[in-house]
């Protein structure tokens, strides 16, 4: 099966920090990718854009170097090569001062009326700056966009202070916060097996949903990005945005149709109903932990603190929490989240357990019966699977084994799984933001997380340490078997 390629109009797309880490490893891949398929139309450029004194031929250097490294060598065929680098025009300009700018003005002067692309792959100290001479030089048109990366703030307050700087510029419709989640081809096929399935939507309530656990686990540690990490840690960089998006997919009312906004109204609803956590819930429903030395795949790791090079450092890189919604559809099924590093697997997936059977009438052969579960698997090795409970074959008995009806998106379809950050460039250019946050989103998100951050600001606590290698601290494990239930962990369980 061959995916069908919906074409896009001419467009430049100019990327700020074009030489940094995000460009290298995921822009420059991305569009190649695009352009290898035919998607990008042959009008389209690639300008780079950031304060590095660079040649149009330097800059095709580096982006070379990229594809090397992150482009499957049967894909770089010297004609393709030749094609994408031909795109590539490098304008070096300083994001807080006049410096190169009169150059970016005439790089996009001679195309008034194509689509702009201005993406700030850049720390979120600059969105403001660049906004700002972007609106100064008029090089805003009613058929620009920006996308702006994560963080999107460190707090409720930073975050409106942020969308304020870019809104003074941009029009909302015209503004894509990017997470690369919302991508994934597992995430969409989640409102997939939801929205056009009669299967499963009449079963996904309360009366039937036992819980949901949504996890995303890392076997790397913070490494290169300790210096960012800690001031960010777990809670804002994963969990306000990523994982409270694929709680937001799993928990929606149906919309009304795959309109931009009716998706994104129906997002929001769910965040608005998250209950907010009492005092006591926040020491018992909330846990955060800190890696310490232990040994992994890759061998003996160092803890976070040597790592990091501050034995002070508060700083949490796992969080579990049990999250509850206020709604009709989901009350009294609680939703556990948990996300770290240096854990025992690299895994990030959905699991939603669905209530025992009544009465279990194989009681004397099958007293271990499980319950069905969905789990929705985004990396590695992207799939879906259902556990059912079937009989053994052979004589002797009843006897019920767990298994799954398992779809592998690799073994289903043939062609090669588009990259999120594939996917997401191209609803840019064509204007489609059904996959990026809404700025109501993004503040009722931070109504949620704020009170978990000023409480572990104002508590003399400190995260919970657990072994590199192992899934977190024992504290986390409680959370969940304190209500009779367990972490879902691995492909057998």
């Amino acid at each position: 099966m061959t995916a069908r390629l919906i074409p896009v109009d001419p467009f430049d797309i100019v990327v700020f920090g074009a030489t940094g880490d995000l460009a290298q490893r995921k822009l420059i891949p991305a569009l190649f990718h695009r352009d290898e398929q035919g998607q990008i139309p042959a009008e389209a450029r690639i300008i780079g854009t950031s304060r590095r004194e660079m040649s149009d031929d330097e800059f095709r250097k580096f982006a070379t170097t990229a594809l090397e490294l992150f482009v499957e060598e049967k894909l770089r065929t010297p004609e393709m090569m030749q094609k994408f680098l031909a795109r590539f025009t490098y304008i070096a300009a300083e994001a807080s001062k006049e410096d190169g700018w009169s150059k970016l003005d005439e790089a996009l002067a001679q195309n008034q009326d194509r689509i702009r692309v201005f993406y700030l792959a850049v720390g979120p100290d600059l969105f403001g700056p660049i906004c700002e001479r972007l609106g100064n030089h008029k090089l805003v048109t009613p058929n620009s966009r920006v996308v702006v990366e994560k963080p999107l703030g460190k707090s409720g307050e930073s975050a409106q202070a942020l969308n304020d700087a870019i809104g003074k510029v941009f029009a909302e419709p015209m503004i894509y916060r990017i997470d690369h989640y919302l991508g994934k081809e597992t995430v969409q096929n989640l409102m997939a097996l939801r929205f056009a399935n009669s299967l499963f939507e009449p079963l996904w309530t309360a009366a039937h949903i036992d819980h949901v656990q949504i996890t995303v686990a890392e076997t790397l540690g913070v490494e290169s990005r300790a210096g960012y990490y800690d001031t960010s840690g777990a809670l804002r960089d994963m969990v306000q945005n990523h994982i409270l998006q694929l709680l937001c997919l799993v928990a929606m009312e149906p919309p009304s149709s795959m309109d931009a906004d009716a998706v994104r109204d129906e997002k929001l609803k769910v965040l608005k109903s998250l209950k907010t956590l009492t005092t006591d819930q926040l020491e018992t429903s909330v846990v955060r932990g800190q890696y310490r030395a232990g040994s992994t795949e890759a061998g003996a790791v160092k803890g976070y603190l040597e790592e990091l090079g501050n034995p002070e450092s508060k700083t949490e890189t796992f969080v579990a929490i049990k999250i509850e919604i206020a709604s009709w559809r989901w009350s009294q099924v609680p939703f556990y989240l948990r996300t770290g590093k240096r854990l025992a697997q690299r895994e990030s997936e959905i699991m939603v357990e669905f209530k025992p059977v009544p009465i279990n009438v194989f009681a004397k052969s099958a007293s271990n019966l499980q319950p069905n579960r969905l789990v929705i698997r985004l990396q590695p090795d992207e799939g879906v699977k259902l556990w059912l409970s079937v009989k053994e074959p052979g004589p002797g008995g009843m006897r019920l084994k767990n298994v799954p009806l398992d779809m592998s998106f690799a073994e289903a379809f043939s062609t090669r799984q588009p990259e999120a950050y594939e996917r997401l460039l191209m609803d840019v250019v064509r204007g489609n933001p059904t996959l990026f946050m809404r700025r109501d989103e993004v503040a009722a998100a931070w109504k949620y997380i704020d009170p978990i951050l000023d409480h572990w600001k104002d508590t003399t606590d400190v995260p919970k340490p657990y072994t590199s290698g192992t899934w977190g601290p024992t504290s986390a494990i409680a959370l969940i078997e304190r209500d009779g239930r367990t972490w879902y962990e691995g492909p057998d369980a």
